[in-house]
């Protein structure tokens, strides 16, 4: 395993990806293709588990790509992501090779849970939270990168489900509350949604400010958001900077209140 010199488009824009969201790991290349998630995990000397592999479905009939983040030792169960994925009339189907390609711009065996040509709907298995670090590919076969479990919901932007099929005698996994869907990081995937232009606000809705201090210092910070009355106010005449800054602070605040992720 060797520190990765991007070579080709895709795993291009994955490096642009993790390097745009400030993480600490750039994508690194294997020795052997690992085009499975056991092929992964022994290039990599890491249990099944840890490899976080993404698996595309194809909804009908709208043809909007479904792509699971799930562990590696488990199997996806279709009919709870159908659950979460599917209104009345549709339905998933297996994605074939030119679909994968075409929606996602990776092909079959290194398809990045982030980079999209196209954004499709994520959804990540709660599984994954039995590791502290997992790896995800990276645009190629040979491309892969690690990551803490939260900072890949982050990084994805995926909700947090459970739609892996039970395993007898296995507890649920334990997830952070900081990641759950009324977390910083489900804002950040919305926020960035809703304003693609910029350095968007990490308010989608509407403040309810909280008490941190006392009323008299004015120490309030929003409940949903982590910032304060001032922050708020004059976050229109902050430069993109100074946004990308105070969204540092927030999740430090964020940590602060639930513990480190």
């Amino acid at each position: 395993m060797s520190e990765l010199t991007p070579t080709s488009e895709s795993i291009d824009r994955v490096a642009a990806a993790l390097l745009a969201a400030r993480h600490p790991h750039s994508p690194v290349m294997l020795n052997e293709a690992a085009r499975t998630a056991q092929q992964a995990a022994d290039a990599l000397g890491v249990q099944l588990g840890q490899i976080a592999k993404s698996i595309v479905f194809k909804r009908k009939p709208d043809g909007v790509a479904v792509l699971v983040i799930a562990a590696g030792d488990r199997r996806v169960d279709e009919v709870k992501v159908m659950r979460y994925v599917c209104a009345d009339g549709q339905k998933l189907g297996r994605a074939d090779a030119a679909f994968v390609r075409e929606s996602t711009g990776f092909a079959i065996g290194g398809v990045s849970p982030i980079g999209h040509i196209t954004p499709p709907v994520l959804l990540l298995d709660d599984s994954l939270f039995r590791f502290e670090r997992v790896w995800a590919a990276a645009g190629h076969p040979h491309a892969v990168f690690q990551s803490a479990v939260p900072d890949l919901v982050r990084l994805s932007g995926a909700r947090v489900v459970d739609v892996a099929e039970e395993v007898a005698g296995e507890p649920a996994a334990v997830v952070p509350a900081r990641v759950l869907n009324d977390g910083l990081a489900a804002r950040w995937d919305l926020a960035r949604r809703l304003q693609p232009q910029g350095v968007p606000s990490p308010c989608v809705g509407v403040c309810t400010m909280q008490i941190q201090g006392t009323a008299a210092t004015g120490d309030a910070q929003c409940a949903g958001c982590w910032r304060t009355l001032d922050e708020i106010a004059t976050w229109g005449r902050m430069s993109d900077n100074e946004k990308s800054t105070l969204w540092n602070v927030l999740f430090a605040r964020e940590d602060a209140q639930f513990g480190p992720a």
